[in-house]
């Protein structure tokens, strides 16, 4: 199985050369994934809303490489304000409750003031049986 690049179509992707995913041999590396609803290219003021937003495109990611959000094995939330992540945990909880991926929290800047986390994954293609 070779390296495959998964995009959402996003101007950014061309312009700052990524892709959303890229799946290499059973592994899917999932970039940073913000909140913003890629229909409306909206986002919410609400952290909890945009934590949920970003689990859907992870999700829409995922499925494009044939995963699913039960077949992540990382994550790593990434937010400006450390003292949002607490009201993103039933949030999270609900997508990752069961697989309870190995996870890492840190604070930090991101690169528009609207964005209020970010959330990367690993996700391992599980084979047939």
């Amino acid at each position: 199985m070779g390296r495959r690049l998964i995009s959402t179509g996003s101007p950014f992707e061309a312009e700052i050369g990524y892709s959303r995913a890229v799946v290499d041999g059973e592994w899917v590396f999932v970039s940073g994934t913000t909140g913003f609803d890629y229909a409306t290219m909206t986002i919410s003021d609400d952290v909890a809303e945009q934590a949920d937003q970003c689990l859907k495109n992870i999700a829409a990611a995922l499925a494009q490489a044939g995963a699913s959000l039960a077949d992540v094995v990382r994550v790593t939330y990434i937010l400006p304000t450390a003292s949002d992540f607490k009201p993103c945990w039933p949030v999270l909880k609900k997508y990752f409750g069961e697989s309870r991926p190995a996870a890492t929290m840190f604070a930090a800047g991101l690169t528009d003031p609207r964005m209020k986390i970010e959330i990367e994954v690993t996700a391992r293609l599980r084979t047939a049986s």
